[in-house]
């Protein structure tokens, strides 16, 4: 028949419409995650009364922007610097909780939230080894605040990346009650050194 579409045609290009429509619901997933993150610096500002905004960082090589907030005592900076991570560790939770199978399913929103969590945490880690990035960062952040002068920012480096290299872990192995608990732990530290931090 004149003008008839071979099978394999059809197939391919329905092959290739799906690949991309994943592709982009999974970078939607990650921005998704980006605005978690930044919500919980956002919520907490607020929260605080310190008047959070919006800067952006025209001399980076890629163009970003940062959370600003008024000028506060330690504890609350080390809390605000932290929400970032304190909204991925709760968005980490969940889908592994709630979706231990997670890896094996076709949700690429929910495996962009994911990636997003653990790409962002081995982000920040490096920048906190390395002690580079933009001085609101949020691991800087957190490291000047905690005991009476400040901790080295590699320490607080350390202490983003476990909970996401465990993570990960979890994602393949959801049957690792080790790694499940592990991970738990550290995020709960990571909110009682508030305690930790200055006045």
């Amino acid at each position: 028949m004149v003008g008839a579409v071979p099978a394999v045609a059809q197939t391919t290009s329905s092959s290739n419409t799906s690949r991309l429509s994943r592709t982009v619901t999974f970078l939607v997933g990650g921005a998704a995650g980006l605005g978690i993150h930044e919500s919980g610096h956002v919520l907490f500002g607020a929260a605080f009364g310190l008047n959070p905004g919006i800067r952006g960082l025209n001399s980076r090589p890629i163009p970003f922007f940062v959370i600003t907030h008024d000028e506060t005592t330690r504890r609350k900076e080390f809390v605000i610097s932290s929400a970032g991570f304190w909204m991925q560790h709760l968005g980490s939770e969940w889908l592994l909780t709630e979706r231990p199978s997670l890896a094996h399913e076709d949700e690429p929103f929910l495996k962009g939230i994911f990636a997003f969590n653990l790409g962002a945490s081995t982000v920040y880690s490096i920048a906190a080894f390395a002690r580079a990035g933009p001085p609101e960062r949020d691991t800087r952040g957190m490291a000047i605040s905690l005991g009476q002068d400040g901790v080295p920012e590699p320490w607080v480096g350390a202490l983003v990346l476990a909970p996401a290299v465990l993570d990960g872990y979890r994602y393949l192995r959801p049957d690792a009650a080790w790694a499940k608990w592990t991970s738990r732990g550290l995020k709960i530290a990571s909110v009682l050194l508030t305690f930790a931090a200055g006045q």
